[in-house]
């Protein structure tokens, strides 16, 4: 028989134990594929090699990053595909006519294009958005105050993202000159994906967020530091 006196885990902490593995897991991958990246990008001779795995990185990020996701519905669905929709047909704007963030090309590091830009560009949007907007949920602060604090981080990635786009042929910026107007339109384009964001009815919690943006930050800045 049994021991009366034996204690049994709860259904409660079990699955947050589980949850926690997870999450340790998934922070694993990242962190082993980023410091890779970083090792490969900042010391090798020649970083051709890791390039080629730039947008596989990104995939597995934002694979990763989704999973984490409760409660996938419909609307959260939705959410995802306007926003790579309108982050790629923004850069469509942008590369044919300069009027959105400046004169630039893309190089081939970030893998296939249409129309000049490459697929994976929408969804880089939809990850920024997505865990930026986690982000700011954090903040004791009314809806439209959450989507800036949102922007300012989107924006302070690109900034740091930037010298190292350019380094490793992400894209090319006319004169190689990075324009304030880039990220004007950075801005504008991040706070109304923000705003969508918010008005967007999908449970806003992920415990993978803050350390997808923690080592996408130190990866480029990083990277920036060893010049």
């Amino acid at each position: 028989m049994p021991d009366p006196t034996q204690q049994y885990p709860a259904p409660a902490t079990t699955q947050l134990a589980a949850q926690q593995r997870r999450l340790r897991i998934a922070q694993g991958i990242l962190l082993l594929f980023h410091v890779t990246g970083f090792i490969g990008l900042g010391f090798s001779q020649d970083p051709s090699f890791y390039l080629q795995f730039v947008p596989l990185n990104l995939l597995l990020t934002v694979g990763l990053l989704l999973a984490f996701q409760p409660q996938r519905n419909i609307t959260f669905v939705w959410f995802c595909l306007v926003t790579m929709a309108v982050g790629f047909f923004v850069e469509v704007a942008g590369i044919r006519t300069g009027l959105l963030f400046g004169q630039y090309e893309y190089g081939p590091t970030l893998g296939s294009k249409w129309l000049g830009v490459p697929l994976i560009i929408g969804v880089n949007w939809l990850m920024l958005t997505y865990t930026t907007g986690i982000l700011a949920r954090y903040l004791p602060l009314p809806a439209f105050g959450r989507a800036l604090v949102a922007t300012f981080l989107m924006v302070g990635l690109d900034v740091c993202l930037e010298p190292i786009a350019v380094r490793y042929d992400f894209w090319q910026w006319r004169f190689d000159v990075i324009p304030f107007l880039n990220f004007k339109g950075w801005f504008i384009v991040s706070l109304i994906l923000q705003v969508f964001f918010n008005r967007s009815d999908f449970v806003k919690r992920n415990d993978l967020a803050p350390f997808v943006y923690m080592v996408q930050l130190l990866f480029f800045f990083g990277l920036s530091f060893l010049g």
